[in-house]
């Protein structure tokens, strides 16, 4: 019988996983378009979103092998677009650069979650562990620069407009506007560093299994 730790791992991916097959269904049959991906599933995936930096925690007390860094920078990143940007200017709420990256995630995570789950109970699929250190090669671009920077672009006049977060950033010396404009010159760059180490999960999981066939 596989450990209490693994059993909890199990649950919490089998879980993520059906919420994000729920989330990409009900976009489609709520919205029809690229517009509304918002209205239709924002609450949730910002819920989500919160949940998940469990991951974080799971690397930094060891439950996974993941560590502390990475899982942060993509909750750090992913949870400043959901709930600084896109929860808090409802101008850019419809735009399909919101659908875009909703659905890049969805998709991404359909793949991911399943693969954890079944790794903690010691029985993955070849297919699902292929799919899931390939699928992202084209998921991650499409989600980060049509959707996650393309937005913040979108966004900023509205947040030059609205003064956003005026009385936290009044302690420094530049405004939250100035903070997006050299966020969105750093994104590629720290992006990459996140893309190139899946690269490296891939040549090293599939190698494993290819090592398992030659046996």
């Amino acid at each position: 019988m596989p450990p209490p730790s693994n059993l909890y791992l199990f649950g919490y991916n089998s879980l993520q996983a059906a919420i994000a097959i729920f989330r990409i269904v009900s976009n489609f049959i709520s919205t029809g378009s690229f517009y509304g991906g918002y209205a239709s599933a924002g609450d949730l995936i910002c819920l989500l979103q919160s949940v998940a930096f469990l991951e974080v925690i799971h690397g930094a007390i060891g439950l996974v092998p993941s560590g502390v860094v990475l899982p942060l920078m993509q909750w750090g990143g992913r949870t400043h677009f959901l709930l600084a940007i896109v929860r808090q200017i409802d101008e850019v709420q419809e735009l399909p650069a919101v659908f875009i990256t909703f659905l890049a995630w969805s998709l991404s995570e359909v793949v991911r979650y399943p693969q954890h789950a079944f790794t903690c109970i010691g029985s993955c699929p070849y297919w699902i562990t292929y799919l899931r250190y390939t699928a992202f090669i084209v998921l991650y671009p499409v989600g980060l620069f049509t959707g996650e920077m393309w937005l913040m672009y979108e966004a900023l006049p509205f947040i030059k407009k609205k003064n956003l977060y005026a009385d936290f950033f009044s302690a420094f010396p530049f405004t939250y506007y100035t903070f997006v404009r050299v966020l969105l010159v750093l994104y590629p760059f720290l992006w990459l560093k996140l893309y190139l180490h899946l690269f490296k999960q891939r040549r090293s999981k599939l190698r494993k299994h290819d090592k398992k066939k030659m046996k």
